[in-house]
């Protein structure tokens, strides 16, 4: 009974400790990664933008983001090596690639919800990429805050399960690359033409055309030269199957 009476006036002067803020996102990452943290700043700081006045210091979440990235990288690597012992260097880069590329990352991030933990109150519209940013820089503070061990078993038990990354086996997350590949094993040349268009609207697109074997298979426009390539790959990749079926030989094919 006495504990009964202790705890709650414990979480209170624990509460009076932190700030309302701070107590707020200590409450939510504990939820999210299943463990109390133990450095506050480390959070603070994980999900802290630039700030736009450049004579003014603080720090943000790029650092942890680096940090974030190499022991990601790590685990995810750790684990592909030990669950397919069967597998070659190239399979098990593809597969590291499918799990850790900002795509799959900005996914990861957004089902998180992780963007309502920023802490920076400007009003800086966020990249497209920001969700996959900060899951990054939260596990370089879980990294910091509890070892690389805590952050492994946090890793593949909540956030990036195994029964998640075998989802990602048969995704194809690059056809520009899986082009290529094939391109390369049946000795064919491509090449990619890209070139800027100014619309009406003044906005400026990219169209590329992809040529395979001097023969003009697609086209696509875009808002970007990448965004651009990538989606006039993936109609020449859907061209070619239809004539060679290399999604049935490929085991790369989307699920």
């Amino acid at each position: 009974m006495e504990l009964q009476k202790y705890f709650p006036k414990f979480l209170k002067q624990r509460k009076k400790v932190l700030s309302e803020k701070d107590y707020y996102l200590s409450s939510e990452i504990g939820r999210i990664i299943g463990c109390e943290i133990q450095n506050i700043s480390l959070y603070r700081e994980a999900f802290s933008l630039k700030s736009p006045q450049k004579d003014q210091e603080f720090n943000n979440y790029e650092r942890l983001e680096f940090l974030g990235d190499s022991i990601l990288g790590s685990i995810i690597s750790c684990h592909l090596f030990t669950t397919y012992p069967e597998a070659n260097e190239g399979y098990l880069t593809q597969m590291k690639s499918k799990i850790v590329n900002r795509k799959n990352l900005n996914k990861v991030g957004d089902d998180l919800k992780i963007t309502k933990y920023i802490q920076t109150g400007n009003t800086c519209t966020l990249s497209e990429n920001i969700s996959g940013n900060l899951f990054e820089s939260l596990i370089g503070a879980v990294y910091l805050d509890l070892g690389y061990s805590a952050c492994e078993r946090i890793v593949l038990e909540r956030l990036l399960t195994p029964s998640e990354m075998t989802k990602l086996e048969n995704k194809i997350v690059s056809y520009k690359g899986l082009l290529l590949e094939w391109a390369q094993k049946n000795k064919v040349s491509i090449q990619y033409e890209t070139c800027e268009e100014s619309r009406p609207s003044k906005n400026t697109v990219f169209r590329c055309t992809v040529w395979i074997a001097d023969e003009k298979t697609a086209n696509a426009t875009e808002t970007s030269k990448k965004k651009a390539e990538e989606k006039a790959a993936q109609r020449a990749f859907y061209v070619l199957n239809k004539k060679e079926n290399i999604i049935g030989n490929s085991k790369n094919h989307s699920g």
